[in-house]
């Protein structure tokens, strides 16, 4: 259960008119649970025509990989974030967490505390099985060998998953989400085995199956229109629900029902696409994980349309292109995407079957392991540079990829190698003035690029500003296509409170806390109480000169409050960084600067200087004026840093230095970063 204070704060942040929808809300669950109304029957389907075909059998591709993938689904084993080849059986026992053993109760859905770990273990582990992210696989594997085996596990899957999830009942009811994201999949597979014609319902067993099967999808659907996330709940949450229904209401137009949820759940979309994604392209929920994650949810939903010639409006696809040149820009060289905001390795498909947790890219600089997110962007900017014509994201990232492929008629795929090897040129935006991104640097593109991403964004999205970090007016650091300085990422959800609190804090990012204060107040794992706001005062370039200049109240709040602003001049001639952060208030205050390096350099931290070495070129970050105190953290505790989260629930060593000071009504900091090119014959242990 919830502490009292959280349901104070949680009230606190709510209109009347949500307070009234929430009590309705109660009420309608309660009737609920004593009526046991989500046992109604399902009406007999009409017609089982489906008018959405959205997948595609690619031409030419390699089966093995994919044979692979779903032999593994065959032997129970399954990666589940950063457990890797863990054994779930065949079929999994879907209400266990398989993180730590936990059988979770069948209860009414509207009722568990999906939230206790005493009671359903950790959630998230629990619903990623769930999500029938591998049901195409095994569909995937069946198109391209015709081998009856994997349709057979596939029927299997879904059969013990009907019995072993009653309807409203248990864990998997439990977020409207969940079933959204599992019946895009069930959508895909329905699709990849042929439909209503597919050869596993050729016989009386078969047929009995597939009516199951689909009073399970219609029971899905109404469910989810029943419960959709309203108010401060309407995020990303909004947006996955929608698309499942209205997927489902092109996949199984079977009863009368589902088209007008179908429509509905359309408009939705519709509307949501352009209120929750900023007009320069940035998400709102200020999390580049779920820029992806929506993304992907709008993209599928309107490929569906176009399949069912019921396409959604031209403003719709034009903010679905704002948002891939968004994922563009914040790409580096060697197409690491900084890890801003919350991120859960979040995915509504999987459709590529090296799409692990991680893998090795040998495009990039160095040898990196990169998460399966980094993937998801390089495939939506090739899926996008070929929906849009553009050259620029098919050079961004170089090859088309497989989830791609799938998605995509076989002509249409054909011309990213046309887009490809086009030369127009394309002057990517540095400037994200709505959701408050500005990226300074030079040589981009280019084995020499200079890097920053500075955030002068809101918190987050909404009242509860979920899954924002107290980030103000803090950077991101690559050179050269490597990661310097960091956002550390996310790493926990609902469990390991102190380590929740700490990676979205003020001091797990590349900025100045005051008084060991974060900027915004935490009201719970995703609430904030009271949000910073931070603003660009300027940002722009004369010469060679690069300037940008922000602010935030954060501690505006304090007792004796203090303003921060944060100037950042980039010199590309010299390759070279002057941040000062001014800082003016009243009374006498602990100033403390984080810097958060990648868990793959090795900084040589001095006195007066901390140097670190990437592959061909030396970073030096130097006070003007020393630091009364200094520490540096690698592996500390939860007060303190030193880690890196790429994958959630997982987190390594890395480097975090703190430059601490004691300011007196004013202060200013100043930091020369300097980028130096090393001769290619000198090693890194030599910095």
């Amino acid at each position: 259960m919830q502490s009292l204070s959280w349901y104070v704060t949680r009230l606190g942040r709510m209109s009347a008119a949500e307070v009234a929808h929430r009590f309705r809300q109660v009420i309608r669950s309660t009737h609920e649970r004593l009526a046991r109304t989500y046992d109604t029957p399902v009406p007999a389907p009409r017609s089982l025509h489906s008018s959405a075909s959205f997948v595609h059998t690619p031409a030419g591709i390699d089966a093995r990989p994919y044979v692979e993938a779903a032999n593994r689904v065959l032997a129970g084993r399954y990666t589940i974030f950063h457990l890797e080849e863990v054994e779930l059986g065949h079929p999994p026992r879907w209400n266990r967490d398989p993180l730590t053993g936990r059988d979770a109760p069948l209860l009414p859905a509207s009722s568990l505390d999906y939230r206790d770990e005493r009671l359903v273990g950790n959630i998230k582990y629990l619903w990623e099985p769930n999500r029938h992210l591998h049901l195409p696989t095994l569909a995937q594997a069946y198109v391209l060998t015709g081998e009856r085996v994997y349709v057979d596990a596939l029927r299997v899957h879904v059969d013990s998953w009907i019995d072993s999830c009653p309807p409203g009942r248990g864990p998997n009811w439990a977020s409207p989400l969940e079933l959204g994201i599992r019946l895009i999949n069930w959508s895909i597979t329905w699709q990849l085995i042929g439909g209503a014609n597919s050869a596993l319902f050729g016989d009386a067993e078969g047929r009995a199956f597939r009516d199951r099967w689909l009073a399970s999808i219609f029971r899905h659907v109404r469910w989810i229109v029943g419960k959709l996330s309203r108010f401060s709940s309407a995020n990303n949450h909004l947006i996955g629900e929608s698309a499942g229904v209205y997927i489902a209401s092109l996949t199984w137009g079977c009863w009368p029902q589902m088209h007008s949820w179908g429509r509905m759940c359309k408009d939705i979309l519709e509307r949501e696409a352009l209120i929750q994604n900023w007009e320069d392209g940035g998400n709102k929920e200020q999390a580049f994980s779920y820029q992806q994650f929506v993304l992907d949810f709008l993209l599928l939903a309107g490929l569906a349309a176009r399949a069912a010639s019921d396409d959604f409006a031209d403003s719709y696809w034009e903010r679905i292109e704002r948002m891939m040149e968004f994922i563009a820009a914040m790409m580096d060289s060697a197409e690491n995407v900084p890890m801003v905001g919350d991120a859960d390795d979040g995915y509504v498909v999987r459709l590529a079957p090296h799409d692990g947790p991680a893998r090795d890219d040998s495009r990039a600089t160095a040898t990196r392991l990169r998460p399966t997110v980094s993937s998801n962007y390089r495939s939506l900017l090739a899926t996008g540079a070929l929906l849009f014509d553009r050259a620029d994201f098919a050079r961004k990232v170089g090859q088309l990829d497989d989830k791609t492929r799938w998605l995509l008629p076989p002509k249409r795929v054909v011309e990213f190698e046309r887009l490809g090897s086009a030369r127009a040129p394309v002057a990517a935006r540095r400037a994200f003035p709505q959701s408050g991104y500005y990226i300074l640097g030079s040589d981009f593109d280019t084995p020499e690029e200079v890097w920053m991403l500075v955030d002068a964004g809101p918190l987050g999205y909404l009242s509860l500003a979920a899954h924002g970090h107290a980030d103000a007016l803090s950077i991101v650091l690559h050179i050269g296509g490597e990661e310097v300085l960091v956002d550390p990422g996310t790493y926990a959800y609902h469990t390991e409170p102190e380590w929740r609190r700490y990676f979205r804090g003020t001091r797990a990012h590349n900025t100045v806390s005051i008084d060991g204060r974060d900027q915004s107040t935490q009201g719970g794992n995703f609430m904030w109480s009271r949000h910073a706001v931070a603003r660009c005062l300027h940002f722009g370039a004369q010469g060679s000169m690069q300037r940008f200049l922000g602010e935030h109240d954060g501690y505006s709040a304090l007792r004796e409050p203090v303003e921060h602003q944060r100037e950042i001049v980039y010199d590309a001639g010299r390759r070279s960084f002057k941040i000062s952060d001014i800082l003016d208030g009243e009374g006498t205050h602990q100033v403390a600067q984080h810097w958060h390096f990648s868990e793959h350099l090795e900084p040589n931290v001095q006195a007066d200087e901390i140097s670190v070495c990437t592959a061909r070129h030396r970073i030096r970050l130097v006070p003007v004026v020393l630091p009364a105190r200094m520490n540096h953290y690698r592996g500390g505790m939860a007060d303190q840093g030193g880690w890196v989260s790429r994958r959630f629930g997982h987190k390594v060593p890395s480097t975090t230095v703190v430059w601490h000071y004691t300011m007196r009504a004013r202060a200013v900091l100043i930091t020369h970063i300097y980028v130096e090119a090393l001769d290619s014959k000198r090693s890194r242990s030599e910095s």
